[in-house]
């Protein structure tokens, strides 16, 4: 009995024993693998950053690749394709280096890198004659050949063979860096537009032709204001319309719709009845519908003074035959403000005069309060606001008077060339205001602009394009 127990305690002996040598057994190969990954003086490594290949060591270490390569020499030699400093300095893209450094790169420069080492010794003698395959680091492989006694790696010459030779490395000298396909994909996807953001280029300084000064650009307005350029600069003839600083609402782009506004604002003419004469001027004898349109699509806000038929009967076909008369009176009655009947009555009763600017630059029509009404010009011919408010849309109002107003200079030269007219006149019987528009349109043809607005205004008139 006695023996019996004493074998059962040397068998539980034994068994601790066994168990305290398997663990000392597992901790050894850790200290092995600690100590031979640590890196003597006669590495390839440390060759590597002490040789001519300089620029290849600081990718290295800029890539963070030490610790990788020394596990790689731990395990097994290795052969590193250097290029030569030239070939990373100089012949190297800019844009492609650029590339490589930046900090959101860094995987793609340790492929490349990576790319130039292969997990095996290939000295002199064991070059292969053909060209074969041979795996990297890099999930890309390398072909490595042999013609006419001339080494390559990939496409890059071997200049160097065996350069540095070392127990646990070889290092060849190479031409030109190695681009594997993959970081070749990624520069070509970075640099392509949908992947990159463009800078716009900014040339000289540009100077404005109308104030001879350097043009600034345009400050941040709100959605829906007026344009920055006063409207005058906008009107055609001219080099170009100014583009409003913010969109608007409205239109198939959000932007004022300035040619349907126009071209309702005449219906409402026509349809409201009376005005049919200033319509017929607006879009059969000039083109200011098309110009109108274009300068509310823009952004700006017209006020429109309209005569109606019996005022614009009074005007003779002398008014109406010089070259782009038609245009200067109505530009005269064009105001480039927005202005209702009530706002402008509140303005004349508060200031007793206005004078509201015109597109008749630099003319300038007056207002002021007569009869509880509001009344324009200041000579003895005026015009009184009896149809207020016959079209307003927040960008285009329009106010019936009646009368026609003319600038006070141009009433004083047709004054003075009356007075000094000595020849006889011979009185004929006023024709009907139709008559007139058809006499001066049928004469002069610089009237006659395209109809672009298409309303049946008029039917049997010679105008072009009718």
């Amino acid at each position: 009995m006695a023996s019996t127990r004493r074998s059962f305690t040397i068998l539980v002996v034994l068994q601790v024993l066994i168990q305290i040598a398997a663990a000392a057994l597992s901790v050894k190969p850790t200290n092995a693998t600690t100590t031979q990954t640590q890196i003597n003086s006669n590495s390839v490594l440390v060759a590597l950053l002490d040789s001519r290949y300089t620029e290849l060591a600081e990718l290295v270490e800029k890539a963070l690749l030490l610790q990788k390569l020394e596990e790689a020499v731990a395990n097994h030699n290795i052969t590193i394709f250097a290029p030569r400093n030239e070939a990373l300095e100089r012949e190297l893209d800019p844009e492609f280096k650029r590339f490589l450094l930046e900090p959101r790169n860094l995987r793609s420069l340790q492929t490349l890198l990576l790319h130039h080492i292969v997990p095996s010794r290939l000295g002199r003698s064991e070059w292969p004659d053909e060209s074969t395959r041979h795996n990297t680091l890099s999930p890309d492989p390398i072909h490595l050949s042999n013609f006419d006694s001339v080494k390559l790696a990939g496409n890059a010459e071997v200049v160097r063979v065996d350069d540095v030779f070392r127990p646990d490395g070889i290092i060849h000298g190479i031409s030109r860096l190695l681009i594997p396909n993959s970081v070749q994909q990624d520069f070509n996807n970075r640099r392509s537009l949908r992947a990159i953001s463009a800078v716009k280029p900014e040339g000289a300084p540009e100077v404005d032709p109308r104030t001879n000064r350097l043009k600034k650009p345009a400050p941040a307005v709100p959605a829906g204001s007026s344009p920055v350029l006063p409207i005058y600069y906008a009107m055609a003839p001219g080099p170009s319309l100014a583009p409003a600083p913010a969109p608007g609402p409205g239109g198939p782009r959000h932007h004022f719709d300035g040619e349907s506004q126009v071209k309702d604002f005449i219906q409402t003419l026509l349809h409201y009845g009376g005005y049919n004469e200033m319509a017929d001027i607006l879009v059969n004898l000039t083109n200011l519908a098309t110009e109108m349109g274009k300068l509310v699509s823009e952004g700006y806000v017209l006020t429109v003074l309209a005569p109606n038929d019996e005022a614009m009967a009074k005007l003779t076909a002398d008014q109406l035959a010089e070259p782009g008369a038609p245009e200067r009176i109505m530009y005269y009655h064009i105001v480039p403000e927005y202005q209702t009947e009530e706002s402008m009555y509140n303005a004349v009763r508060r200031f007793g005069k206005i004078r509201y600017d015109t597109l008749h630059v630099p003319h300038k029509v007056v207002a002021q309060e007569a009869d509880g009404s509001v009344k324009f010009g200041d000579d003895e011919e005026t015009a009184y606001l009896f149809d207020p408010d016959i079209y307003t849309d927040g960008r285009i109002s329009v106010q019936g008077i009646d009368g026609v107003l003319f600038p006070a200079s141009e009433k004083m030269d047709s004054k003075n060339l009356e007075s000094t007219t000595t020849v006889d006149r011979v009185e004929v019987e006023p024709k009907s205001r139709r008559g007139k528009l058809l006499e001066v349109a049928c004469q002069n043809s610089t009237f006659s602009q395209p109809k672009t607005l298409h309303l049946p205004i008029k039917k049997g008139m010679c105008i072009k394009d009718m």
